[in-house]
């Protein structure tokens, strides 16, 4: 945004600003077709969107795919400043991958008519669109995604070779590529019908709040509300992540714009470089769990259950907050061990004021939110979140060039009331309204800043949208091999045969998977590999589906903390001057709830609101969940001191062990570990509060003095 609003240095702020390519495309004529090329992505997201393209949902996903590689590999090249013929063999997959959509748009029907059966020409373009999409992924996201991708190919083609259980009947090599790249089963399987639609629209609405002042907002008002308290820097960037992780579900983004301010803050107020980069990595990769928009995962999982989208929502609801207060506690407990204290309040903005300056635009938020557990689709709720969110920004401007209160006062309603014909009318009563208003811009003092920004947002929203979607079409691969040759069911039936003799063990498993594959690929592939083979495991073994695919979503996000990999502490690496794998040590240590919460949903549905479990069934529903939150809290806040060494004042090494002892019984819900636990818990407290009330006395004293 603009300087004024982000209190950023006035020059860089306004080179920023005027730079169209937003200083990420490049400057040159390349970098500026890219940027349009961007917003027209953008525009085009949009207008299938609210319908004023109506397209087969086919050719919207491949027209997806399509943007996806035009923008990918010359963007690439031009970031790394690649020689003139790797610029051309960019150009040349990019035109490829877009010859495919066209392809699939034009022979839409006679590729209908013929399924089962391609011509030669088909396999061609199929085989060529495999390339494209392995390509993309391979200088977006490296090597790994790919190579895993392309042995479950090689599973399809070569699979009848290997000995049983692990071969199949054998497929035609035109088969094969008829169902990869034609249908809706590979490339164009669920995941990328879900980026197409959902996932870009709330990346959009995330990339629109973040420019129109969100982050700041977000920002003062942690610092208003605990910087000033024990740790605050750590809280703050604990809340302001959180916060961020409501309109924004990519944790690394997260990193690297919340964290350019509160890295640095903690590392200013005392705090170790690798712990503040440790926090930051561990509050930002939360946000893919944070309601209500969480990370891209949450929409696909709602598509592939068949659930609406806010019964995700609501099984994540408590984990998330445990999470963040787990988060919370760690550093809060850090602060102590280390003397570490709060700003002056003297030197802290106001959380009031800044919610009365920006209160506008948390609307939005409220609407979406509303909308989602209204039970509307999270397309509907996208795009009028979207919707607010472009009137907002473009009619702030035109409100200020108004003379007197009275009018603006009058403009805002009438602009709300716009707003609310939605409803009725559909989105020409909005567009008709977005036009106007930007006819209005080009008259007022701030409207054409305004523009610039809503346009830079365009392009940026897509930019942002490229890894996601170029993992969601590579990962269509490893769903439509599953689909194809059932190879899934060799691997479940191992996880159930480990689970009729121990069900830990079999989440155990299924943990080190995900964690195992997160070190080379994003969530969302973790996520659906592990989703598809351990998912109907646990469910076989009597695990609640939701909840057994949202244990393996939350070690899929946790695998982006754990080394050798940890994607999202090498993110945080340069800003806090931190090797990333120490970071990663921190990060491990502060994310303790993200490792025992989803053990303890198997064990008790009730932790993520599903009916279910032994514990609802004797004591009933409510009861259940208000004790499992109480024995979760007790767990996490055993498990910090143990971890961190501190409570009312440095533990001695039988303290650790005995709070971890007790956090790890609480965990295990087997018979009698309950009990051994509260037991265990009471013995640890009792005995630390006697060890240190001497000391803690006269630091009472000194305190009220």
């Amino acid at each position: 945004m603009t300087n004024t609003e982000t209190g950023q240095a006035a020059s860089p702020a306004e080179a920023e600003l005027h730079d169209h390519t937003h200083g990420e495309f490049g400057a040159d004529r390349i970098g500026r077709l890219l940027f349009w090329i961007a917003v027209v992505f953008s525009l085009y997201q949009i207008a299938t969107a609210a319908h004023v393209i109506s397209l087969p949902s086919q050719v919207v996903r491949a027209f997806h795919v399509g943007f996806l590689t035009l923008l990918v590999f010359p963007l690439v090249a031009q970031a790394r400043d690649s020689t003139p013929p790797i610029k051309a063999l960019a150009w040349a997959l990019a035109l490829a991958g877009v010859a495919v959509a066209l392809y699939q748009y034009v022979e839409y029907k006679p590729l209908l008519l013929r399924a089962g059966d391609p011509l030669p020409l088909d396999i061609v373009f199929g085989v060529i669109a495999l390339i494209t999409v392995f390509a993309a992924a391979y200088v977006l996201m490296g090597p790994a995604l790919p190579i895993i991708s392309g042995a479950f190919l090689a599973y399809c083609l070569f699979g009848q070779y290997l000995p049983a259980p692990l071969n199949h009947r054998g497929y035609d090599f035109s088969q094969v590529i008829d169902h990869m790249a034609y249908g809706t089963e590979g490339i164009y399987g669920i995941p990328i019908y879900v980026s197409a639609t959902y996932i870009f629209l709330f990346i959009l609405f995330g990339s629109f709040l973040e420019r129109a002042g969100m982050i700041r907002l977000f920002t003062d008002v942690s610092l208003g509300l605990v910087g000033h308290a024990r740790g605050g820097a750590a809280k703050v960037s604990v809340i302001s992540s959180g916060l961020m992780g409501t309109i924004s579900g990519s944790g690394v983004a997260n990193v690297v714009t919340t964290g350019q301010f509160t890295i640095p803050l903690m590392k200013r107020f005392g705090y170790r470089a690798a712990f503040a980069g440790g926090v930051e990595s561990t509050a930002s990769m939360g946000g893919q769990i944070m309601p209500p928009v969480m990370g891209a995962v949450a929409f696909i999982m709602a598509e592939t259950l068949g659930v609406e989208y806010y019964e995700v929502v609501k099984a994540a609801i408590i984990p998330a907050v445990l999470y963040f207060a787990s988060a919370f506690w760690m550093v809060h407990l850090e602060a102590g061990k280390y003397g570490l204290h709060g700003l002056p309040r003297s030197e802290l903005p106001s959380a009031r004021n800044a919610l009365r300056k920006g209160w506008y635009l948390i609307l939005p938020l409220a609407v979406l939110v509303y909308l989602l557990f209204t039970g509307y689709t999270p397309l509907f709720a996208g795009t009028i979140g979207l919707s607010l969110t472009v009137l907002l920004i473009l009619g702030g401007s035109v409100a200020l060039g108004l003379p007197g209160q009275v009018l603006r006062v009058i403009f805002w309603v009438g602009l709300g009331l716009v707003a609310a014909s939605f409803f009725r009318y559909g989105i020409t009563a909005i567009l008709i309204a977005a036009l106007a208003l930007i006819i209005a811009n080009l008259f007022v003092d701030g409207g054409r800043r305004t523009l610039i920004v809503c346009r830079d947002s365009l392009a940026e929203g897509a930019k942002t949208a490229l890894p996601v979607g170029v993992a969601c079409a590579v990962v269509g691969i490893i769903i439509g091999t599953m689909t194809l040759t059932g190879v899934a069911n060799t691997f479940g039936q191992f996880i159930v045969s480990v689970g009729e003799t121990s069900l830990f063990l079999s989440l155990v498993l299924t943990m080190i998977t995900c964690i195992v594959l997160g070190m080379g690929i994003p969530t969302i592939p973790n996520y659906i590999i592990t989703s598809s083979i351990a998912g109907p495991a646990l469910l076989a073994l009597g695990v609640p589906l939701i909840v057994s695919h949202m244990f393996v979503f939350y070690f899929g996000i946790l695998a982006d903390l754990t080394p050798p990999v940890a994607l999202a502490c090498f993110a945080a690496g340069p800003i806090a001057r931190e090797n990333g794998l120490k970071i990663s040590m921190e990060a491990i240590k502060v994310a303790a709830a993200g490792f025992v919460i989803p053990f303890m949903a198997v064990y008790t549905p009730a932790l993520m609101l599903q009916d279910g479990g032994p514990l609802a069934e004797a004591w009933g529903y409510y009861p259940a969940v208000a004790y499992i939150v109480f024995k979760a809290l007790l767990a996490i806040a055993l498990w910090g001191a143990a971890v961190i060494g501190f409570l009312r004042a440095k533990l001695a090494i039988w303290e650790r062990v005995l709070a971890a002892a007790a956090a790890f019984t609480l965990i295990a819900a087997l018979p009698i570990t309950d009990e051994l636990g509260f037991g265990l818990a009471a013995i640890f407290l009792g005995l630390h509060w006697y060890r240190t009330r001497a000391a803690q006395a006269p630091a009472d004293t000194k305190a009220d003095t």
